[in-house]
């Protein structure tokens, strides 16, 4: 799924980078099209680990689904849950499972086909194919399900910006050695290449340039996940903790340097 933080607003061209405190803060905003275009970019944030959260519960994809699309459409636009979160309260997505809980616990108490979409406000939710829960989620508990799933939608947009990057500044190639020699493993759940297959494969004549070009590129990685981590906490200590929490699903591309 293609994301951009840049969004124009109104027509007017504007282009604006929104934090996950700061879109919290714009949705609740009288202007309902800036409201529904900031709620569409927390949706498209927070719909797979809800989802995913729902599927470990034990609820059926389509059931998960429709749960899904009810959670962001009745209560994060139409109760304007966003207004009631606090900042100062620590993670934004703590707040948000708790609700979600909540609004399951109502959800049973009624008929499902009582609940509707909020005319004017509708959000579509694109889930033509949800996610498969990993290997690693499908055993989890549900919470640590839905950590997992926010982690590794982090991941997915800091490293659709990272290689953006690399292309941008003329380091394709460093952005190939880093995905071959990094990526790939942790995806493909595979053993790295030797390096000196990788040299070969670019034209690199000097393992250690391959070597200071990969470290490069996990710089440039470790810089963008602080930038984006820093979108959704309060504090630095929060900021420390979100990383460990990344280091604990994902311990070989949050490594340092090296």
């Amino acid at each position: 799924m293609s994301r951009n933080d840049y969004t124009d607003m109104g027509g007017t061209g504007e282009a604006f980078l929104t934090t996950h405190w700061s879109l919290v803060e714009g949705v609740a905003s009288p202007d309902q099209d800036r409201s529904a275009a900031l709620a569409g970019v927390l949706l498209d944030r927070y719909w797979k680990p809800v989802y995913c959260y729902l599927r470990r519960r034990g609820y059926r994809n389509e059931e998960a689904k429709d749960l899904t699309q009810g959670f962001f459409h009745e209560v994060v636009l139409e109760r304007h849950l966003v207004g009631k979160a606090d900042p100062a309260k620590g993670r934004f997505r703590s707040f948000l499972l708790m609700a979600l809980n909540r609004y399951l616990a109502n959800v049973r108490k009624y008929d499902a086909r009582q609940r509707r979409t909020p005319a004017g406000r509708v959000i579509p939710l694109e889930m033509v194919e949800p996610p498969e829960l990993s290997e690693v989620a499908a055993r989890s508990e549900p919470e640590e399900c839905f950590n997992y799933a926010w982690v590794s939608a982090l991941l997915e947009r800091v490293l659709e910006d990272l290689e953006a990057d690399c292309r941008r500044d003329g380091k394709a190639v460093h952005w190939q050695l880093f995905h071959d020699r990094v990526l790939a493993p942790i995806t493909d759940r595979t053993d790295p290449a030797p390096l000196a297959e990788i040299c070969r494969r670019y034209g690199i004549e000097d393992e250690a340039q391959a070597s200071n070009m990969i470290v490069t590129v996990k710089r440039r990685f470790q810089k963008l996940l602080g930038k984006h981590l820093r979108q959704s906490v309060a504090s630095e200590e929060l900021l420390a903790d979100e990383l460990e929490e990344i280091r604990r699903f994902f311990p070989k591309i949050a490594q340092d340097d090296g």
